[in-house]
């Protein structure tokens, strides 16, 4: 079959490799589409340590199951439209015993850890796979992962309806926060310097926007999400809290990343800063929300590509030009 292949850091081409084949509880799945995403950059780039070279990568997707694993559980049958948790939680470790399987001390994820879905075809746990509502597309489908990590960032920082939220940066998961925290009734203010993106935020409802937080005229928050990662916009969100504020600290940061953060504003003004690790107990209701149109996953997508163009799609990604960026192995026309 044809897939995506991250030789090592820096070297990305697509190639042919064996078909995989099911393990006794597993199922293969015919990729409909799959969605690129930063960790797939810092995978290609060499800035993922868990990741083993080479690699298929690819975590957000879905398709249609087309073979069994002789022991798979549930009732799955060949034809069956999946979406796909990428989560392999090791399930004996102290953080999966306690609930808390995406801090697993032997965490792994299909396409970030072993072979993914940038391919024709992928085997994954049996487990992973939820059924998808036969209206829903396989766009849909690949944007419900990054959904589920949106709402587990929500359930995080909890949100209360009229609360004022500053939302920092209009990228995928920048958009979705903000949709889930819209139905929770908060009130939110997007920021991103990528001022392109701002219109979307605002056709979703936003109820203002601004390219830098220092526009916003000094404006306090109950509270702010920085989904960017970035260590100024961090600050600047922690910055823009009133007090008894929260913060929660969603996008992905490079590990040797540091913030300067007043410890005695965090003492006095009592504010809570709370981390989001990917997916936890939320890809179910991920789905559902999907499904029933509660998410507008519509303005979000702005590129669907060949499993032959990922290159590119990787580019598209890098550059910003693009907000979510998925490849079609069956083809965009499929």
């Amino acid at each position: 079959m044809r897939a995506a292949i991250v030789d090592r850091p820096g070297s990305v081409r697509v190639g042919d490799v064996q078909d995989p084949s099911p393990g006794e509880r597993d199922v293969v799945i015919k990729v409909g589409a799959c969605g690129i995403c930063g960790t797939d950059l810092h995978i290609a780039d060499g800035h993922f340590p868990p990741t083993p070279y080479p690699i298929v990568p690819g975590h957000e997707f879905a398709g249609e199951v087309v073979e069994l694993g002789s022991e798979a559980p549930g009732d799955f049958r060949i034809g069956d439209r999946v979406a796909v948790d990428p989560s392999l939680f090791c399930g004996y470790c102290t953080p999966c015993r306690s609930g808390h399987g995406n801090l697993c001390a032997n965490w792994n994820a299909t396409g970030d850890t072993v072979n993914g879905a940038f391919a024709e075809y992928v085997s994954v746990p049996a487990a992973t796979c939820y059924r998808m509502p036969d209206e829903m597309t396989w766009e849909q489908g690949a944007l419900v992962e990054p959904v589920s990590c949106a709402v587990h960032g929500v359930r995080q920082i909890g949100v209360e309806a009229g609360e004022r939220f500053l939302v920092v940066g209009a990228g995928t998961m920048g958009l979705l926060m903000q949709q889930l925290l819209q139905r929770g009734g908060a009130h939110v203010t997007v920021v991103d310097r990528n001022t392109a993106r701002l219109g979307r935020a605002s056709r979703l409802g936003a109820v203002a926007v601004a390219g830098d937080v220092a526009e916003l005229d000094g404006e306090r928050f109950d509270a702010a999400v920085d989904c960017t990662g970035a260590a100024p916009a961090i600050e600047a969100a922690f910055d823009s809290l009133r007090r008894g504020g929260r913060l929660l600290v969603f996008g992905v940061a490079p590990a040797e990343a540091r913030v300067s953060l007043s410890p005695f504003r965090i003492y006095n003004d009592e504010i809570t800063i709370v981390g989001s690790m990917a997916v936890l107990h939320s890809y179910g209701a991920a789905l559902d929300l999907v499904a029933s149109g509660a998410v507008n996953t519509d303005e979000l997508l702005t590129d669907r590509l060949t499993l032959e163009d990922f290159p590119k799609a990787l580019e598209l990604m890098r550059s910003g030009a693009g907000l979510k960026v998925q490849v079609l192995p069956g083809g965009v026309d499929a």
